[in-house]
């Protein structure tokens, strides 16, 4: 198990170096100044232009920037944005907002697949599997911002169940309409996958075997079924959790919320390198580690999977 934690954990070097260099080249090959883009209309003395170029080292060529920033990296300084601020500071500010937001969702997404594609299962073919399956298409098929214009427009201006917009307050429970419509955007996929992995357990000898024996299905399902199909739900919102972790822009945007996804948007804009690469190489490790926690626990679900050299 420990040879593999290590194997794991080294391969996150190649992802690392590859993921940064790739977004801190697309980044650097952007058009326009982003020196000038701080003026706005204005027009700045040439000798300030410069001086701001060398401070942010956008007078080097890229190769040069990049192993300047990565050398910053291995410092724990993940650079300056160009309005002043420490990188740093600004993702210790944005980060658990959507940090906050990435848990709720993925909470409410998995309850809802795991308890809704089991029932699915159980009773497939039948008015409760033919409506969750209509239900589950209507999701996958509804846009984002639409169903976020929805939710705001009815649970919170019309039935004031939420507040529209977040904004600086953004704890737990100011985060419920936006965590709601991402679970409920991201369920779909699960609830389809839980459903036909529980089907398919269904039809395993073993199961069958369990039943033969003289055990309920109180007992079967709980232990022996959801267990073993798991798997393929939790591979899925592991993915989703990357996803989330990016920010879930046009939630962000759309709910008002200060955290990675509007920061990395205006950043992007700006053509802030360091801002944009060190919100990525962050992304890119806890994407990793979330990844490896995922394949060490289906040792757990599973005891049939085992960790070999």
């Amino acid at each position: 198990m420990l040879g593999y934690i290590l194997r794991r954990l080294l391969q996150v070097l190649p992802v690392f170096f590859g993921a940064t260099l790739l977004i801190y080249f697309m980044v650097f090959a952007m058009p326009g100044d982003p020196i000038l883009g701080l003026f706005g209309d204005k027009t700045p003395a040439p000798q300030v232009v410069e001086a701001l170029r060398a401070q942010y080292h956008l007078d080097q060529p890229f190769i040069v920037q990049y192993f300047l920033y990565i050398g910053g990296i291995f410092q724990g300084d993940l650079g300056t944005t160009f309005s002043g601020q420490s990188v740093n500071e600004v993702l210790a500010r944005t980060l658990p907002v959507t940090g906050r937001l990435a848990v709720m969702a993925l909470s409410i997404e998995l309850v809802l697949a795991v308890v809704v594609g089991t029932i699915s299962a159980i009773r497939k073919g039948k008015l409760f599997d033919n409506v969750a399956l209509i239900i589950a298409l209507l999701f996958v098929a509804l846009p984002i911002f639409v169903a976020c214009f929805l939710a705001q427009y009815f649970l919170a201006v019309q039935l004031g169940w939420f507040r529209p917009t977040v904004g600086a307050q953004n704890d737990w429970g100011d985060l419920w309409l936006p965590a709601i419509v991402l679970g409920f955007s991201l369920f779909a996929t699960s609830m389809r996958l839980m459903r036909g992995s529980v089907i398919d357990t269904l039809n395993q000898d073993w199961v069958r075997t369990a039943y033969s024996k003289g055990l309920s299905r109180r007992r079967v399902i709980p232990v022996h079924v959801l267990r073993n199909s798991l798997i393929p739900v939790i591979t899925n919102s592991a993915t989703n959790f990357g996803v989330l972790l990016v920010g879930a822009t046009v939630t962000e945007g759309i709910f008002n919320i200060p955290g990675v996804g509007n920061t990395l948007y205006q950043a992007t804009i700006r053509g802030e390198g360091p801002t944009v690469v060190s919100f990525v190489t962050v992304f890119v490790i806890i994407y990793v580690l979330v990844n490896l926690v995922v394949d060490l626990l289906y040792g757990l679900l599973d005891p049939r999977i085992r960790y070999v050299k």
